[in-house]
């Protein structure tokens, strides 16, 4: 790989840490943009250190909407629980159900912080020119 190509990857690589950054004042609509593009140049980067960078940002992408959706399945069934219970007339459900929508709330909650780490993690390195874990 020539001098060249490797600042055009790592400014390539720089502007996607950035999106996944800004995605957050975007309301997640930025979100797909920066997994999109690392898809369409991942090839260029093989068996160089700025590979990894790639394999980082994908992983973070879909580990990240795995388990967000879990936590609104959670939050989904917990809220169906609520309805049931007020129509069962059970107290113990529907604090069952509090406690589970609360279980979905923290699996977001610590999702979006993972997700926030492996992003400046990852650019940390990158600004290091060091390949990722």
């Amino acid at each position: 790989m020539t001098n060249d190509q490797e600042r055009s990857l790592i400014t390539y690589n720089n502007v996607t840490y950035l999106l996944n950054v800004v995605s957050y004042f975007t309301a997640g609509l930025l979100w797909i943009v920066p997994i999109v593009m690392n898809y369409v140049r991942r090839h260029e980067a093989d068996g160089t250190w700025l590979a990894t960078h790639f394999d980082w940002q994908i992983k973070t992408f879909w580990y990240s909407i795995f388990f967000f959706i879990i936590g609104m399945i959670m939050i989904a069934i917990a809220i169906g629980g609520f309805g049931f219970s007020a129509i069962m007339d059970s107290n113990h459900m529907a604090a069952g159900s509090l406690i589970f929508a609360f279980l979905g709330v923290a699996i977001i909650g610590i999702t979006v912080i993972w997700h926030l780490y492996r992003i400046v993690r990852g650019w940390i390195a990158l600004t290091s020119q060091r390949p990722v874990p």
